[in-house]
C-alpha cells in the first residue's frame, strides 16, 4: 500500500521549517500548502507575483483573481503581498527563497532534474522552474516513481530536456524519501506497506540502503 498523493503531500510537508520562505510547483507539490505542520509558520511564494499563500479555498471562499502560478485558486493570509514577475524573480534568483518543492517527470540519481517538456508534445513553457533550480537552496521533488506504463521516472541518467543539472536534494514519491548523495540515491524512508524489493524493482537509479 504506497502513499496517495495527499499523503506524499503531507510527507513533504514535513521539510517545512519555521520562518522558511518556499515555492510550490505545479502539480502534486500544490497539496502541500494545505500540509503545513502545526506550529510551522512558512511563507509561501509564487512566480507570478504572491508572497504569502493560504491553502486551498472551500467552495464559498473561491475568488477567480487569485491564482498561483498553475492558475489553480488559492487564498490569501493577512500578511499576504503582491508584485510584479521582475520583483518575484528577482527573490528566486537572488537566493531569497529556501526551498522549492517540484514535480517532475524524470529525475537522475545525481540529481539532475527534467521537468519542463516532452519533446513532440505542446509544451506551454518552462515557468519558473529553470530559475528555481537555479536559486533556490534547497531542491525538494514531489512525483510519481513511474509513469503510466510502469517505467521508472527515477533513473541512471535522464532522457528527457534537463531543467536543471544536479540541483535535486531529496525525492519524494509514492514508495519513500530518497536523498541523492554521492554513488546513487539514499533511501531515507519507505513508505508504510512497500517492500525494499518493490522499490528496487521500480527504480533504475541505483539505491544505497
Amino acid at each position: 500500500m504506497a502513499w496517495d498523493r495527499n499523503r506524499m503531500a503531507e510527507r513533504a510537508g514535513q521539510e517545512l521549517q519555521d520562518g522558511m520562505y518556499v515555492n510550490l510547483g505545479i502539480g502534486i507539490p500544490t497539496l502541500v500548502s494545505n500540509f503545513i505542520p502545526e506550529g510551522v509558520d512558512v511563507t509561501l511564494q509564487s512566480e507570478n507575483g504572491m508572497l504569502g499563500m493560504g491553502p486551498f479555498p472551500t467552495e464559498d471562499e473561491i475568488d477567480a483573481d487569485l491564482i498561483n502560478a498553475g492558475k489553480q485558486t488559492i487564498t490569501e493570509l493577512h500578511r499576504t503581498s503582491y508584485f510584479d514577475s521582475a520583483t518575484s524573480f528577482a527573490m528566486i534568483r537572488g537566493g531569497k527563497i529556501d526551498m522549492a518543492i517540484l514535480g517532475a517527470m524524470e529525475v537522475a540519481e545525481n540529481g539532475d532534474l527534467a521537468n519542463w517538456m516532452i519533446p513532440g508534445k505542446l509544451v506551454k513553457g518552462m515557468g519558473g522552474a529553470m530559475d528555481l533550480v537555479a536559486g533556490v537552496k534547497r531542491v525538494v521533488v514531489l512525483m510519481s516513481h513511474a509513469n503510466k506504463h510502469g517505467d521508472s521516472k527515477v533513473l541512471k541518467e535522464c532522457t528527457l530536456p534537463l531543467t536543471g543539472k544536479a540541483v535535486v536534494d531529496r525525492i519524494i514519491t509514492e514508495l519513500g524519501v530518497f536523498d541523492v548523495v554521492e554513488g546513487g540515491l539514499k533511501i531515507e524512508e519507505i513508505a508504510e506497506g512497500v517492500t525494499l524489493d518493490e522499490i528496487r524493482a521500480k527504480t533504475e537509479a541505483t539505491l544505497l540502503v
